[in-house]
C-alpha cells in the first residue's frame, strides 16, 4: 500500500511517520500494492486531528479522530478501520484479497445480517445552487439533502459537517 502523509499547519517527525506505516502495514493483507492511503494530520486549537483514507478497487475506508497525541490517534484509527473491514467481511470478501480474513476471528452474528431498508422516500429534485441547498436542508433540519446542481444538471448531496461547516458530494465521472 502506498502511504502519502500531510501535515496542515504542523511538522510530522520522521518516528511519527515510521509508526504510522507500520500501523497501516496491518492492512496489507487486505490490498494489493495498487492501494492508497492518505493521513492527514493537522492541528486544531490543543488537539492534533487525523484523518487515514485508502482507496481500493473504488472503493474508500476512512477515519478521523482527534487526540492530544497523534500516535494515539493512529493507533485508534487503525483499530476503526480494521474493525470496518471486519464488519463488512461477507460484502468484501469478493473486492479484497479473498485469503486476507482466513486468519480473523469468528465473526459476530450481526455480520451475517443483512442491511434492512425501512422506508422508501421519493421527492422531486429541483435545480438549484449549492447555497440554496444548504438553506432548505437547513429548513428541514435534516444533516443532508440531495438536490439536482443547476450549474452542471447532475444530482449533488450537501451534508452537516461535525465540525460545523458543510460539505458537497459530487458524481465523479472518471470512473
Amino acid at each position: 500500500m502506498k502511504v502519502t502523509m500531510t501535515g496542515r499547519k504542523c511538522t510530522l517527525r520522521p518516528s511519527f511517520v515510521e509508526r504510522t506505516e507500520s500501523k497501516l502495514s496491518k492492512l496489507d493483507k487486505f490490498f494489493d500494492t495498487d492501494a492508497t492511503a492518505d493521513v492527514t494530520v493537522s492541528n486544531e486549537r490543543n488537539r492534533q486531528r487525523v484523518e487515514i483514507t485508502i482507496r481500493y478497487n473504488g472503493m474508500i475506508f476512512r477515519a478521523e479522530d482527534a487526540a492530544e497525541d497523534t500516535n494515539e490517534a493512529v493507533d485508534r484509527l487503525t483499530d476503526v478501520l480494521l474493525r470496518q473491514i471486519r464488519r463488512n467481511k461477507t460484502r468484501l470478501e469478493k473486492r479484497l484479497r479473498s485469503h486476507a480474513f482466513d486468519d480473523l476471528l469468528p465473526e459476530p452474528d450481526w455480520a451475517e445480517e443483512e442491511y434492512n431498508v425501512v422506508k422508501s422516500k421519493s421527492f422531486p429534485v429541483k435545480p438549484m445552487d449549492v447555497q440554496e441547498a444548504i438553506l432548505q436542508m437547513n429548513l428541514t433540519g435534516h444533516q443532508f439533502y440531495m438536490f439536482r446542481n443547476g450549474d452542471t444538471g447532475e444530482i449533488n448531496v450537501v451534508y452537516h459537517r461535525r465540525d460545523g461547516d458543510y460539505g458537497l458530494l459530487e458524481p465523479d465521472t472518471d470512473e
